[in-house]
């Protein structure tokens, strides 16, 4: 009986939410857009959220403290995933309907134990974080990818976001990757044993010394060990992070410059890829080049810089540590009127490539250099 009247409760509590955002959305944007731009404060805006409630709802003072609780955690957080985004030990969470939410905790996939309460409170949660993070979710826009860097101090959130006019089913999928914002650092990779603390001596000084591809599949650790590697640069290099989303960020170095391609819309002709900031950024007088992960044109202006002598370093999706040469030739032969041979030989450049697997660095490759007669790359393997 009891469980029954909590359950009826909080159904009732849900509700009240759901009006009071609506209320928010639909009456109030002008204070909606004043927190997004930071002119009303968080505080300001729950004493206004405060004497909506009392001029509409009429609760007693508790019901009225959960309510604005609940709508504080919605508005500043997201709602029902405010958990999961908190939580350290999930790394990506996958919203397939509004009644089946999964997750990936410490690289293993599982039901995240919640849900919306319905798909109509799913879709309301879903305009609310395109409104939020001034993405347009139109016909036009059906399938979006945004980054949110501020509203969480531990974490960047990575959104994909497609509607049901391109989905089978007739909810949105949302796929959230967490990157922390405070990564590892070598030692502490060392100490949470993704490589030995011989390996990390050896992968520091040949990342200093030449140009480094770091593979493997999704989840894998590349942007993690990427990102704790270039912590080691020496402070005298001036060094270019070029990346789709902004996953890497530095902690200590002072002269690291960061950009981040911004897609184009139907409302805008503005667009710039991964290739055009490569291209730009090849004219910044950089010591050192990298791009946060190779999936297109881009390839062609990476495998340029480093065949005439640039450091570069990059992480791209490939099997294993010896096939992620094909894979940034299969990338670069989108833009280039060079062979498959000419691309490959120039890939000798890259004298690291390092596989990682499950979060753990599995083989680390130094090239040779190119066979003529085999017309192939050769490896010496060094782990």
């Amino acid at each position: 009986m009891e469980e029954r009247e909590n359950k009826r409760e909080e159904t009732a509590s849900d509700a009240e939410l759901q009006r009071l955002v609506e209320d928010f959305i639909t009456q109030k944007q002008v204070l909606l857009i004043q927190v997004k731009k930071g002119v009303l404060g968080k505080e300001e805006f729950l004493q206004e959220a405060g004497k909506h409630i009392d001029q509409y709802y009429h609760f007693p003072a508790t019901k009225r403290k959960r309510l604005l609780k609940s709508f504080e955690q919605y508005i500043f957080g997201y709602s029902r995933l405010s958990p999961l985004m908190d939580d350290k030990s999930i790394s990506d969470i996958r919203v397939v309907s509004h009644d089946c939410i999964r997750i990936k905790r410490e690289g293993k996939r599982m039901d995240a134990g919640i849900a919306f309460a319905s798909e109509k409170e799913y879709r309301q949660f879903i305009d609310y974080v395109a409104t939020r993070n001034q993405v347009n979710i139109s016909n036009l826009n059906a399938i979006q990818r945004f980054t949110d860097t501020e509203s969480h101090p531990d974490f960047i959130f990575r959104f994909t976001l497609s509607m049901p006019i391109v989905n089978t089913y007739s909810e949105p999928y949302l796929c959230i990757r967490k990157v922390p914002k405070s990564f590892p650092m070598m030692t502490e990779l060392v100490e949470k044993e993704m490589l030995d603390r011989n390996t990390a001596e050896l992968l520091v000084q040949r990342f200093r010394q030449g140009s480094t591809l770091i593979c493997g599949g999704n989840s894998s650790g590349k942007t993690t060990l990427l990102n704790a590697l270039k912590e080691t640069l020496p402070d005298d290099m001036a060094i270019l992070v070029a990346q789709q989303a902004d996953e890497l960020t530095t902690l200590f170095h002072p002269d690291m410059m960061f950009l981040h391609s911004l897609p184009g819309t139907s409302e805008s002709s503005v667009n710039y890829d991964l290739k055009h900031i490569s291209i730009a950024g090849l004219t910044m007088d950089v010591d050192f080049f990298i791009i946060g992960e190779v999936k297109g044109g881009e390839a062609l202006y990476l495998l340029n810089a480093a065949y005439t002598g640039q450091i570069c370093a990059a992480t791209v999706h490939a099997p294993s540590a010896d096939r992620a040469p094909e894979k940034i030739v299969d990338y670069a032969m989108y833009d280039s009127r060079y062979s498959r041979n000419e691309l490959m030989k120039m890939m000798d450049c890259f004298q690291t490539l390092v596989f990682m697997e499950h979060y753990q660095v599995k083989e680390i490759f130094a090239c040779l250099g190119w066979n003529a007669e085999k017309e192939n790359l050769e490896y010496e393997r060094l782990f």
